[in-house]
């Protein structure tokens, strides 16, 4: 994957406007300053355009698919309209459909339901929870981490011939890392996929915020992704790809909206037909605040164009990556080498620091929300820290010290939204609390690493 930037100057490129930008928080050193956003691999903050749609859009809500008057029929024509927007912004061929989710998890579960019952599954263990665990256990096979794109394919491609009973398969990847942001060889492993018979669906909640993603391109059978983490947190996710699998299963929920027709029998039971469009599996009255949402987010995003968008965020990149390299003392974590591309998320430890610890300072100190943890991707994770991590005590105690593991890891990450003074900010805190050390002490409350404000500070 990758998208031409050679004529774009990212110096030039100014973040797109978000909520939340003039934001500001109490530090416990005391006085406030503007939040630094810098957890966006996990929930990004709505873009100001969305927010707009959204907001000019909610007095005309009605009822989709469901009534007669005006505003419902308004608000079925924008349902509809999101549904092209998203199958336009993708990429969709001719016969795909766009399902709506409520998340990424929701899209790759409701896939999980209407897999034929002899298909296996194949993924990496390196995949977010949500692409790694709706599957059962039954039908999956988890393949070790590569080391190198060449090596995922060639795995791949091992697993994929080696497989009895040949029969119907499936492989889940995802487009970028949840942990690492490293791109994925989406392609070449769709290409491996297919020569062997198999369908691949691509987890693309990290990748679709950052990059272009094109069904017809990557040559995927299905993509996947979250409105959450495409600047569009109103809770709706997309499903989008080859129809008949979806069709030829029953409805993953069963209700109203699913149904074409329902009779009842003379014994007593119903009969029912099932829609054979999407709505098959969108039982219920659907979200169309976070469906709107997401259509905006794609169209503002393709507006805002792809090329500028990621000549910047590689800019950004390119700086955390450098700021950190300058601290001895940090271990950015990667699966392909420090090389590798990437979209804007990076996890980190820190000789000498709880991970948890040091998240804590960067937002009471500092203003800076970032990640720490597993992230959802445990078994990843673990292998980059090269092991099972310890059990966590009192935050920053147990500390890890020269050669000792790391509890867990920091996941800074950023995007359209990010200005630099928070990339600045965030690198200049990191060099100041490894330094220095934190200026406040903590402890844990309910979980989780927080000010200790009845303690005599540093």
């Amino acid at each position: 994957m990758s998208v031409s930037t050679a004529a774009v100057d990212p110096s030039l490129c100014a973040p797109l406007p978000v909520l939340g930008a003039d934001v500001t928080v109490p530090l416990v050193t005391g006085g406030e300053v503007t939040y630094a956003a810098l957890d966006y691999a996990a929930s990004a903050p709505a873009l100001q355009r969305v927010w707009d749609d959204v907001a000019a859009y909610a007095p005309y809500y009605g009822s989709v698919h469901r009534g007669a008057g005006y505003l419902s029929q308004l608000s079925t024509d924008l349902f509809e309209s999101s549904r092209a927007a998203v199958a336009e912004f993708l990429g969709c061929r001719e016969g795909d459909q766009v399902v709506f989710t409520r998340s990424t998890t929701d899209s790759l579960n409701l896939l999980a339901a209407v897999l034929p019952a002899d298909c296996r599954v194949f993924v990496f263990e390196t995949e977010h929870h949500a692409s790694l665990l709706p599957w059962g256990d039954s039908r999956v096979t988890c393949l070790d981490a590569p080391r190198t794109p060449a090596q995922a394919v060639a795995t791949l491609e091992r697993a994929l011939a080696d497989r009895e009973p040949y029969g119907p398969a499936l492989v889940c990847v995802t487009g970028a890392s949840n942990v690492t942001g490293e791109l994925w060889p989406v392609r070449e492993l769709a290409a491996a996929a297919h020569a062997h018979g198999a369908r691949i669906v691509l987890d693309a909640a990290q990748l679709a915020p950052h990059h272009p993603v094109d069904i017809t391109e990557l040559d995927v059978d299905w993509v996947a992704f979250s409105g959450h983490k495409l600047y569009a947190p109103f809770g709706s996710g997309v499903l989008a790809g080859r129809s008949d699998w979806l069709l030829e299963a029953e409805p993953y929920l069963a209700g109203g909206g699913a149904s074409r027709s329902v009779t009842r029998r003379p014994d007593g039971g119903v009969d029912v037909q099932w829609h054979t469009t999407a709505a098959r599996h969108e039982a219920g009255s659907p979200n169309v605040i976070g469906v709107y949402a997401i259509a905006s987010a794609c169209r503002a995003l393709t507006e805002a164009g792809f090329p500028a968008l990621v000549a910047r965020e590689r800019a950004l990149v390119d700086r955390v990556r450098a700021g950190l390299a300058e601290v001895p003392e940090v271990r950015v974590l990667s699966l392909f080498g420090d090389d590798a591309p990437r979209v804007g998320v990076l996890s980190f430890v820190v000789e000498g620091w709880n991970s948890s610890h040091f998240a804590a300072a960067l937002s009471a100190e500092y203003g800076i929300g970032v990640r720490d943890g597993l992230f959802c991707a445990h078994p990843l994770v673990r292998t980059l820290l090269g092991g099972e991590p310890l059990e966590p005590g009192e935050c920053g105690a147990p500390e890890a010290g020269p050669g000792e593991k790391s509890l867990n890891a920091i996941r800074v990450s950023f995007g359209a939204g990010t200005p630099d003074e928070h990339i600045d900010r965030f690198l200049g805190a990191v060099r100041e609390l490894v330094g220095d050390g934190a200026r406040w002490t903590y402890r844990t409350e309910d979980g989780r690493c927080v000010p200790d404000r009845g303690a005599a500070q540093v």
